[in-house]
This record gives structure tokens, C-alpha cells and sequence, in this order.
């Protein structure tokens, strides 16, 4: 018989994926297409859904066509998405009623506040979450309060809601046509509205959020068989068979399976999640508590997650706006150039600030310039901007946890930039690995997928298959990192409380 593959669709932040993966796990075939990013208005991010999945239909043919495999040749279909991105679309029509709000808009700030009523943790004990513009419930509500009819046709159950796992699949699965409307638990867990207990809707926070219970998705584990897809010339017939948001799919690529286990994923921002097991962790450190994967009808796995909102973003930022360079690994060379920062220091609270802080009202500034700097030093400074607030993140955890890491396992585009990885072993005091498949979010959404089937044995064959590529070891002297850091803390009070009622975001 010829070889089966595993085929992984990556619905990212800034574009979609699709690559088709062997047996040990090894990349066979990618296909890739970005889309418009829409900002129409200060602190407002958006996708057009429709241009996403008429792109994701040309990245698997492209990756297929690539790999010379059609559909018989695919064990199984995972999907991986940008958690917390909002769609509400009509399930008779398959029209979204607005574009998808993406996770770092702040639209829902005054929502927040309201449901809040000044208490941020108001739902933190059943969700594991703080109130904040990041997550999918308030987004949902305020397309149905400001979208003209919206309201009407949801609560005469005309309308439904997700996140990108759940757009994808219930197109891959029939769409209009019988496609299946579910989400996994850790999607789920993103939107403000699950109980981390029970993995099931909360349906007093629904109402809470003026959601009709009939939008939200059926929820399943990330490892089983939703369906088939019925596009008979592209994936018809395959089991669409794993889901699982993308940075809980990077942690299950990267096969931290152990209680302590801890990754870190640098793309358009920064997630770092670390193992709990079994055991819900509540943090009392300003992360999230949140479901890491949960495979068929295995008990649930918990984890803590620091999630930073621009990292990635940053590099592209200082590409498109400022036009300082032209392609993005272009910031490692200006940084090289210069020994330090300067005294500069980048704080990217572009859309406010996400784990520790959870200040939306916060805005981004860049700190300590004299007529010394140059752009080399900016660069170097974006560059240590991911890697202090992944410090920061860390400290959390550990005091959540109990749990001193080790060593951090990195994935990510941003892991291929050397002077960004040493710096972050650095400023850690850790050891900094990255594995020979750095694709670990689209392999994690295989790897469940592949499971669900039978074409992995469970998590020992991830184990088996999972390889250092390369590390990076600190050596920095420790009263430096220390002086940095206190620094970078400093700069960082710099961008709180900066949006006033009376002032344009």
C-alpha cells in the first residue's frame, strides 16, 4: 500500500498554512498564502473570512500537488487556528455577518468594563480567565449589538459563532450543506464562556454577554473524528480528525507531556504554556489558566499561559510603518551592528498589555533615547523586547507553579534569529531549545489528528519522534541581566494608564 500522510491546516494570525507530514513527524510539502490584514479604525483588527478560506482551499492543493498526494493518500485532516479571532456568520446562507475580529483588537474595552462592573476577575474562577478585550464572548456580543440585525437573527437561531477551528471545519465538513459546527476545549477555553471544570458552556455568562446559546458550537476533545470532508475533488472522504488552538497545538508538538513542561512560541506575539496535568492551577500572577489538549475521552490536561500580544508583529512593524528595513531578518543585522541598546528600550503595547499586566489602556512607547542611538539600537531593542516580556511571563510561572524550568522548548519563526535566541537564554538563565521541526503548531494538529485515526499510537510516538536541532546556553554576566531587566521593568510603567475617555485611541 502506499505511504499514508497526515495533512495539518495552519489558520494563522497573518496567513494560512497547509503541509503534509510523514510518519516520523518530518515536513513533506507546504503551502502558504498571507491575507489583508484591516484596521479600520485605532486599536480595531480584522480578516475578511471568505478570502481565508477560499485560501486555505488553494494552500492544501498547493502543499498536495507539492507532495505529488491527493486524498487517498491522507490518513487524517488537523486543524490548528489563532485562538480568540470572533466570526458570527449565517448558517443558512455561510455569509459572515462582519469580518472576523481578530484577538488583538481592543473594540470591546467598554463591554469589558461594563461586565466587569470593576471586578477583572469576575469569571476568573469558572474560566480561568481575567475580563480583557482578548477573548472571543465580549467580541461576539458587540457584533450583535452593533451589527443591524444581527440580534434578531441570532436569537431566532439563524446565526453562529467560533473561532477559526470552527469556520474552517464546518466549511471542510459540507458548510450550508451539513457541516459540522464544533470547536475543541482548548478553543473553547479561549472565549470567556467555558467552565474549566465541567468543559461546558456557561450558560449565566452567555447571558451575561447577550449570547443566544444556540450560536455556540458543540464542543469535542481535540483528538477525534468530526467528520469527513466532502469536497470530493480535495479532501472529500478524509476524516477531519484533530483541533486544537495553535499555541496548545505547539505544546502538544513539542511533546511536553509532563507536569512542568514548558514551551515558548514566537510568531505574531508570544505564548508560553507550561504543563499543570490534571490539575487546574488558578494564577494569582496575572496568567491564564486554560485547558492544554485533551485526546478523545482521556481526562482533561490544564495548563498556566503567559500570552503577549506583539512580539513578531513588532519586527513587521518597524518593516511596513517605519520602513526600516525591507525584509524582516534584516532587524538581525542592524542589531549585530551595535553591542547593546544603547539605553533603548521598546515597549509594544500597541493593542495595551497583555500577561503580566492585563492593562488595556496601555499604549506603546520607546524609552531612554539620546541623540547617541541609531536605528541599530532600535533594532537590537525590538529584538530584547520579546525576550524580557517572555521573562516576565516566566517569572509568573514559576511563582503559579512551584515549578523552576530547566530549560525552555522555542518554536516560531522568530527562533531562527540567533541574536534574539542567546539573548533570551540570557535574560532566562536557562538553557533555550529549539527542535528539528520548528512547524510545531501545524505538527501538533496532525499528531492529534493522526491519533484520533491510528496512525500514531498516542503520545509516546510524538516522544519518540521529537529532536533538539539546537541550543543555546546563557552567558551573561548575572549583575548585567539584572540591570537590564530592572530597566526594561521601568520602561514598561512608562505605557500605563495612556488612554483617557476624551483622548482618540
Amino acid at each position: 500500500m502506499a505511504e499514508k500522510y497526515v495533512l495539518a491546516i495552519d489558520q494563522g494570525t497573518t496567513s494560512s498554512r497547509a503541509i503534509v507530514f510523514n510518519h516520523e513527524g518530518r515536513v513533506v510539502a507546504t503551502g502558504q498564502k498571507e491575507h489583508e490584514q484591516i484596521f479600520p479604525k485605532a486599536g480595531w483588527v480584522e480578516h475578511d473570512a471568505k478570502e481565508i478560506w477560499t485560501n486555505i482551499r488553494e494552500v492544501v492543493g498547493i502543499a498536495l500537488a507539492d507532495a505529488q498526494v491527493n486524498k487517498d493518500h491522507l490518513a487524517a485532516v488537523g486543524v490548528t487556528n489563532q485562538r480568540e479571532t470572533t466570526l458570527v456568520w449565517d448558517k443558512n446562507t455561510g455569509e459572515p455577518v462582519y469580518n472576523a475580529i481578530v484577538w488583538q483588537d481592543t473594540r470591546t474595552a467598554k463591554i469589558v468594563d461594563e461586565l466587569g462592573g470593576g471586578d477583572q476577575d469576575k469569571y476568573k474562577d469558572r474560566v480561568g480567565l481575567p475580563l480583557a478585550t482578548y477573548f472571543s464572548g465580549p467580541k461576539v456580543k458587540w457584533i450583535l449589538d452593533n451589527v443591524e440585525g444581527a440580534r434578531e437573527k441570532a436569537e431566532a437561531g439563524d446565526l453562529v459563532m467560533g473561532n477559526m477551528d470552527t469556520w474552517v471545519i464546518w466549511n471542510l465538513t459540507g458548510g450550508t450543506d451539513g457541516g459540522v459546527h464544533v470547536t475543541d476545549v482548548t478553543n473553547a477555553s479561549r472565549t470567556m464562556l467555558m467552565d474549566l471544570k465541567t468543559l461546558s458552556w456557561d450558560a449565566d455568562i452567555a447571558a451575561d454577554m447577550g449570547i443566544p446559546m444556540s450560536m455556540l458550537p458543540e464542543i469535542k476533545s481535540s483528538s477525534e473524528v468530526y467528520g469527513e470532508g466532502r469536497e470530493a475533488g480535495l479532501l472529500g472522504g478524509v476524516p477531519i480528525a484533530g483541533d486544537l488552538g495553535d499555541q496548545q497545538a505547539a505544546t502538544f508538538g513539542q511533546a511536553a507531556f509532563e507536569v512542568g513542561m514548558a514551551k515558548n512560541t514566537y510568531g505574531t506575539g508570544c505564548f508560553m504554556i507550561m504543563n499543570t496535568g490534571e490539575e487546574l492551577v488558578p494564577s494569582k500572577n496575572g496568567l491564564l489558566t486554560t485547558v492544554c489538549y485533551k485526546i478523545g475521552d482521556n481526562k482533561p490536561i490544564y495548563a498556566l499561559e503567559g500570552s503577549i500580544a506583539v512580539t513578531g508583529s513588532l519586527v513587521q512593524w518597524l518593516r511596513d510603518n517605519l520602513r526600516m528595513f525591507d525584509s524582516a531578518p534584516e532587524v538581525e543585522q542592524l542589531a549585530t551592528q551595535v553591542e547593546d541598546n544603547g539605553g533603548v528600550y521598546v515597549v509594544p503595547a500597541f493593542s495595551g498589555l497583555f500577561a503580566p499586566y492585563w492593562k488595556s489602556d496601555a499604549r506603546g512607547a520607546i524609552v531612554g533615547l539620546t541623540r547617541y542611538v541609531n536605528r541599530n539600537h532600535i533594532a537590537r531593542a525590538v529584538l530584547e523586547a520579546t525576550a524580557f516580556q517572555t521573562r516576565e511571563v516566566l517569572d509568573a510561572m514559576e511563582a503559579d507553579s512551584g515549578v523552576t524550568l530547566s530549560e525552555l522548548k522555542v518554536d516560531g519563526g522568530m527562533t531562527m534569529n540567533d541574536t534574539l535566541m542567546q539573548f533570551q537564554a540570557d535574560q532566562l538563565g536557562v538553557d533555550v531549545v529549539r527542535p528539528v521541526v520548528a512547524e510545531t503548531t501545524a505538527l501538533g494538529a496532525a499528531y492529534a489528528a493522526g491519533i484520533a485515526v491510528g496512525y500514531w499510537n498516542g503520545e509516546q510516538d510524538v516522544i519518540d519522534n521529537w529532536a533538539e536541532d539546537k541550543r543555546w546556553t546563557p552567558n551573561m554576566d548575572q549583575d548585567e541581566r539584572e540591570r537590564l531587566y530592572r530597566q526594561w521593568k521601568k520602561a514598561v510603567t512608562r505605557t500605563f494608564d495612556w488612554v483617557d475617555d476624551d483622548v482618540k485611541q
